[in-house]
């Protein structure tokens, strides 16, 4: 099989974006290349045209890889609800909870359906570009591991580890990443790929050399930090890169940071207006005096309205609201906005419970969970079903009260044409400039694809990448010891 797998010595060390890049930068070489994430932890995910729900990341890594984006992409995407519980999403449909104690226990089976979703895919595609998950060398999970080195040697992929210089100590988790594995799987490790660095490469050479020597692996190159290029996001790790303009003559956008925040990959669009500058924030006071507060989708919505409550960030809204000042609820911020939520069958919590007062809507959760593609652009992932229950003016998935606006769709500002009548209305309401209507959002997608693909072309080693598809992990690498723990 031709593959490889993409691992990292860190979560957020910059897999995904070497994955996406690969995967452009191949689909270029007219090679029919497909995304695989064996199993993804994300509140950021996105519906397929066949319904399926998969990781916001694999699905834009299928953009780049000019592939229908489909569940096999990303079998299992867990759901965190809370810090012990996480929804699990299986070949693209709701499976069940999977608690922290059941982790190992149940993993055998999540294991069985990723495998067969990777076997399905490689006899379909000329190559399977993996992203592993966290640390290949989790070693207290290695035994149930089937998303990193459990993955590579399902596959006998070779396995490149990409390690972000920014945080610092890069060469020393480079070569632990490797030390504490199995020889059986260090056989598979081939290489690294240094992510996020700033400066003349030239200074980093001498310990690109010695860390050559004391693995017997090379380096593949050195991606250079890229803070222009930021792609739909796995998981909040990525939220605090997110200020998109310090100009003080433009529309300011915060979005309230919730604990359990989810997709809010929405609020991208809104980002790459010159006329707006986005930021996300748990503070009573930037909610008061930024032009438009958006709330965005949760993965607990009843907690989270619990924390806005506890916070004083309610208190906040709903004064911006009795004050006709812009706020936009997006699923469950707009559920949140309304009268009371009921939950008669468990789903979060169970129960009843008063919303901000804000919408004319009242929300009841069903079991059974919403997957659906309502316009080009906009999609649903939901249990909440959202009733107008009062005098509202239509708005595209919801209603408009005044300067509150709420919707149950995901996606919908990156709808140009959406997004640009929004924003020129709050832009009226605020004083502040409005879009001129010329930014294309899909377009611009695709501008930040291609240029991460020549960033790949041009500091990664290609035709050394190629090979080790091509021919697996070379034959003679050295074991570095101690190996994994007995």
């Amino acid at each position: 099989m031709n593959s490889l797998l993409i691992a990292g010595t860190t979560s957020d060390a910059g897999k995904t974006t070497v994955v996406t890049g690969l995967c452009r930068w191949l689909a270029r070489q007219g090679v029919r290349v497909a995304p695989f994430k064996a199993q993804n932890m994300s509140n950021n995910s996105m519906v397929c045209a066949d319904g399926a729900e998969i990781g916001r990341a694999q699905w834009i890594q299928a953009i780049a890889a000019g592939a229908e984006p489909e569940a096999a992409m990303n079998p299992v995407l867990l759901k965190p609800g809370s810090d012990h519980r996480s929804h699990v999403v299986l070949l693209g449909q709701p499976w069940g909870e999977l608690t922290s104690r059941g982790f190992l226990t149940e993993r055998a089976e999540l294991a069985k359906a990723a495998f067969a979703a990777y076997d399905d895919l490689a006899s379909r595609y000329d190559v399977i570009v993996a992203e592993g998950a966290g640390s290949p060398t989790e070693i207290n999970l290695r035994r149930s591991d089937y998303v990193n080195m459990g993955l590579a040697q399902h596959a006998q992929a070779p396995v490149v580890v990409v390690g972000d210089i920014d945080r610092g100590g890069v060469f020393a988790s480079m070569f632990g990443t490797v030390a504490l594995l199995s020889a059986e799987d260090q056989r598979l490790i081939s290489g690294f790929v240094v992510n996020k660095f700033r400066g003349d490469v030239s200074l980093l050479q001498p310990g690109i050399d010695m860390l050559a020597t004391a693995t017997g692996r090379p380096t593949y190159g050195v991606v250079p930090w890229l803070p222009e290029l930021w792609l739909d996001s796995e998981d909040a790790l990525d939220i605090p890169a997110r200020l998109t303009s310090t100009e003080s003559e433009v529309l300011t956008i915060a979005v309230v940071r919730f604990p359990r925040i989810s997709n809010f990959t929405d609020v991208d669009a809104l980002a790459v207006e010159p006329t707006t500058s986005v930021f996300f924030t748990a503070s009573p006071a930037e909610v008061r005096t930024a032009d438009l507060v958006v709330l965005p989708g949760s993965r607990a919505t009843v907690d989270d309205l619990a924390w806005l409550r506890s916070t004083g960030l309610a208190d906040a809204v709903s004064a911006r609201v009795a004050a006709g000042r812009p706020v936009l609820g997006i699923c469950g911020g707009y559920q949140l906005l309304g009268e009371a939520i009921e939950d008669p069958h468990g789903v979060e919590n169970g129960g009843s419970h008063r919303g901000l007062g804000s919408l004319p809507i009242a929300t009841e959760f069903a079991v059974e969970k919403v997957l659906a593609q309502p316009a080009p652009t906009a999609y649903e992932i939901h249990h909440g079903v959202v009733r107008v229950t009062g005098e509202a003016e239509e708005f595209p998935g919801g209603c408009r009260l005044g300067a509150t606006w709420g919707t149950i769709w995901h996606g919908l500002m990156d709808d140009d044409r959406q997004r640009h009548a929004f924003l020129t209305e709050v832009a009226g309401m605020t004083g502040k400039p409005a879009p001129d209507g010329t930014v294309s959002f899909a377009a611009l997608r695709e501008e930040r694809l291609d240029r991460l693909a020549d960033a790949i072309d041009q500091h990664l080693d290609t035709d050394a990448l190629l090979a080790l598809i091509e021919q697996g992990a070379p034959a003679g690498i050295p074991f570095i010891p101690p190996g994994a723990p007995a």
